[in-house]
Protein backbone atom coordinates (compact mmCIF):
# COMPACT_ATOMS: atom_id res chain seq x y z
CA UNK A 1 0.00 0.00 0.00
CA UNK A 2 1.77 3.55 -0.93
CA UNK A 3 1.40 5.75 1.49
CA UNK A 4 0.91 9.55 1.41
CA UNK A 5 2.68 12.35 3.00
CA UNK A 6 -0.13 12.92 4.99
CA UNK A 7 -0.59 8.99 5.92
CA UNK A 8 2.45 8.37 7.26
CA UNK A 9 1.65 11.20 9.91
CA UNK A 10 -1.57 10.20 10.64
CA UNK A 11 -1.09 6.86 11.24
CA UNK A 12 2.27 7.48 13.53
CA UNK A 13 0.53 9.81 15.44
CA UNK A 14 -2.50 7.78 15.92
CA UNK A 15 0.05 4.64 16.71
CA UNK A 16 1.74 6.86 19.75
CA UNK A 17 -1.52 7.96 20.87
CA UNK A 18 -2.33 4.08 21.72
CA UNK A 19 -3.88 3.15 18.43
CA UNK A 20 -2.60 -0.35 17.88
CA UNK A 21 -4.40 -0.59 14.68
CA UNK A 22 -2.98 2.66 13.51
CA UNK A 23 0.55 0.69 14.34
CA UNK A 24 -0.14 -2.43 12.42
CA UNK A 25 -1.85 -0.22 9.55
CA UNK A 26 1.52 1.57 9.56
CA UNK A 27 4.34 -1.39 9.92
CA UNK A 28 2.15 -3.25 7.10
CA UNK A 29 2.37 -0.28 4.55
CA UNK A 30 6.33 0.28 5.35
CA UNK A 31 7.15 -3.38 5.94
CA UNK A 32 8.23 -4.71 2.94
CA UNK A 33 9.81 -1.39 1.30
CA UNK A 34 11.86 -1.31 4.60
CA UNK A 35 12.33 -4.98 4.81
CA UNK A 36 14.02 -4.77 0.97
CA UNK A 37 16.38 -1.98 2.14
CA UNK A 38 17.54 -3.73 5.37
CA UNK A 39 17.84 -6.93 2.91
CA UNK A 40 20.44 -5.02 0.73
CA UNK A 41 22.42 -3.40 3.45
CA UNK A 42 22.68 -6.15 5.23
CA UNK A 43 23.63 -8.29 1.86
CA UNK A 44 26.90 -5.63 1.81
CA UNK A 45 27.79 -7.06 5.52
CA UNK A 46 30.58 -9.26 6.26
CA UNK A 47 29.96 -13.07 6.00
CA UNK A 48 27.97 -14.83 8.89
CA UNK A 49 26.52 -11.39 9.97
CA UNK A 50 24.10 -12.37 12.54
CA UNK A 51 21.73 -9.55 12.22
CA UNK A 52 19.19 -10.22 10.21
CA UNK A 53 16.68 -7.90 7.67
CA UNK A 54 13.99 -8.64 9.87
CA UNK A 55 14.84 -8.36 13.20
CA UNK A 56 16.66 -5.08 11.87
CA UNK A 57 13.36 -3.85 10.50
CA UNK A 58 11.66 -4.68 13.60
CA UNK A 59 14.01 -2.46 15.80
CA UNK A 60 13.99 0.18 13.34
CA UNK A 61 10.58 0.09 14.03
CA UNK A 62 9.99 0.30 17.75
CA UNK A 63 12.90 2.66 17.21
CA UNK A 64 10.91 5.00 15.33
CA UNK A 65 7.61 4.62 17.14
CA UNK A 66 9.39 5.10 20.31
CA UNK A 67 10.52 8.82 19.38
CA UNK A 68 8.79 11.17 21.35
CA UNK A 69 8.31 14.86 19.41
CA UNK A 70 9.10 13.18 16.41
CA UNK A 71 6.60 14.18 13.15
CA UNK A 72 7.52 13.25 9.76
CA UNK A 73 6.65 15.42 7.01
CA UNK A 74 5.64 12.60 4.55
CA UNK A 75 7.13 9.24 3.21
CA UNK A 76 10.38 10.35 2.23
CA UNK A 77 10.94 12.19 5.21
CA UNK A 78 9.48 8.77 7.30
CA UNK A 79 12.12 6.51 5.29
CA UNK A 80 14.53 9.37 5.98
CA UNK A 81 14.28 8.62 9.64
CA UNK A 82 14.09 4.95 9.44
CA UNK A 83 17.48 5.07 7.64
CA UNK A 84 19.47 6.65 10.15
CA UNK A 85 17.07 4.07 13.19
CA UNK A 86 18.68 1.38 10.78
CA UNK A 87 22.09 2.79 10.49
CA UNK A 88 22.34 3.24 14.57
CA UNK A 89 21.19 -0.53 14.94
CA UNK A 90 23.67 -2.12 12.64
CA UNK A 91 26.45 0.29 14.31
CA UNK A 92 25.20 -1.39 17.92
CA UNK A 93 24.93 -4.29 17.05
CA UNK A 94 28.62 -4.06 15.38
CA UNK A 95 30.39 -1.95 18.16
CA UNK A 96 28.26 -5.45 20.34
CA UNK A 97 29.90 -8.01 18.07
CA UNK A 98 33.34 -5.85 18.33
CA UNK A 99 33.55 -6.38 21.95
CA UNK A 100 32.42 -9.48 22.01
CA UNK A 101 35.51 -10.63 19.48
CA UNK A 102 37.87 -8.15 20.24
CA UNK A 103 38.57 -7.70 16.75
CA UNK A 104 38.86 -11.31 15.64
CA UNK A 105 36.85 -11.38 13.16
CA UNK A 106 37.62 -8.14 11.60
CA UNK A 107 38.06 -7.50 7.70
CA UNK A 108 40.00 -4.87 5.88
CA UNK A 109 37.95 -2.28 4.02
CA UNK A 110 38.10 -0.40 1.18
CA UNK A 111 36.13 2.26 -0.34
CA UNK A 112 36.60 2.53 -4.48
CA UNK A 113 33.82 4.82 -5.75
CA UNK A 114 31.47 1.77 -6.41
CA UNK A 115 32.19 -0.24 -3.68
CA UNK A 116 30.14 0.40 -1.08
CA UNK A 117 27.37 1.97 -3.06
CA UNK A 118 27.02 -1.02 -5.35
CA UNK A 119 27.29 -3.50 -2.71
CA UNK A 120 29.35 -5.89 -4.89
CA UNK A 121 31.39 -6.26 -1.33
CA UNK A 122 31.41 -6.42 2.15
CA UNK A 123 31.80 -3.29 4.25
CA UNK A 124 32.56 -2.82 7.84
CA UNK A 125 29.81 -0.95 9.82
CA UNK A 126 31.75 0.54 12.26
CA UNK A 127 34.72 1.44 9.64
CA UNK A 128 31.92 3.29 7.44
CA UNK A 129 29.95 4.85 10.73
CA UNK A 130 33.26 6.54 11.84
CA UNK A 131 34.14 7.89 8.48
CA UNK A 132 30.19 9.37 8.15
CA UNK A 133 30.28 10.91 11.59
CA UNK A 134 33.70 12.77 10.26
CA UNK A 135 32.24 13.67 7.20
CA UNK A 136 29.56 15.30 9.38
CA UNK A 137 31.69 17.33 11.30
CA UNK A 138 33.02 18.81 8.24
CA UNK A 139 29.71 18.66 5.81
CA UNK A 140 26.22 17.63 8.11
CA UNK A 141 24.28 17.79 4.48
CA UNK A 142 26.13 15.61 2.67
CA UNK A 143 26.29 12.99 5.86
CA UNK A 144 22.13 13.30 5.44
CA UNK A 145 22.34 13.17 1.74
CA UNK A 146 24.70 9.95 2.21
CA UNK A 147 22.65 8.41 5.11
CA UNK A 148 19.19 8.96 2.80
CA UNK A 149 20.75 7.56 -0.39
CA UNK A 150 22.93 4.53 0.94
CA UNK A 151 21.30 3.38 4.46
CA UNK A 152 17.36 4.69 3.08
CA UNK A 153 17.25 3.72 -0.46
CA UNK A 154 15.44 7.23 -0.94
CA UNK A 155 15.74 8.83 -4.09
CA UNK A 156 18.06 12.09 -5.39
CA UNK A 157 14.09 13.54 -5.55
CA UNK A 158 13.14 12.49 -2.32
CA UNK A 159 16.58 13.26 -0.51
CA UNK A 160 15.54 17.26 -2.09
CA UNK A 161 12.30 17.15 -0.64
CA UNK A 162 13.60 15.85 2.34
CA UNK A 163 16.31 18.38 2.68
CA UNK A 164 14.39 21.18 1.08
CA UNK A 165 17.18 21.76 -1.61
CA UNK A 166 17.30 21.27 -5.20
CA UNK A 167 18.24 17.98 -7.10
CA UNK A 168 21.23 19.44 -8.11
CA UNK A 169 22.24 19.88 -4.59
CA UNK A 170 22.07 16.85 -3.81
CA UNK A 171 23.56 15.48 -6.49
CA UNK A 172 26.47 17.46 -6.05
CA UNK A 173 26.47 16.59 -2.25
CA UNK A 174 26.24 12.38 -2.85
CA UNK A 175 29.32 13.05 -5.69
CA UNK A 176 31.64 14.88 -3.14
CA UNK A 177 30.74 12.83 -0.02
CA UNK A 178 31.13 9.46 -1.65
CA UNK A 179 34.45 10.49 -3.39
CA UNK A 180 35.80 12.57 0.15
CA UNK A 181 34.60 8.69 1.47
CA UNK A 182 36.31 6.83 -0.76
CA UNK A 183 39.80 9.02 -0.16
CA UNK A 184 39.06 8.91 3.67
CA UNK A 185 38.58 4.48 3.72
CA UNK A 186 41.63 4.35 1.53
CA UNK A 187 43.41 6.05 4.19
CA UNK A 188 42.36 3.59 6.64
CA UNK A 189 43.32 0.51 4.98
CA UNK A 190 46.42 -1.43 5.91
CA UNK A 191 49.80 -1.03 3.74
Amino acid sequence: MALTARDVTTLVNMTRAGDSSAGRRLMEAVYDELRGLAGAYLARQSPGHTLQPTALVHEAFIKLMDQTGAAWNGRAHFFAVAAKAMRHILVDHARARKADKRGGDWQRVTLDGAMVWSGDKAVDTLTVHEALEELAALDQRQAEVVEMRYFGGLTVDEVALVLDISKSTVEADWRMARAWLSKKLAEREPA
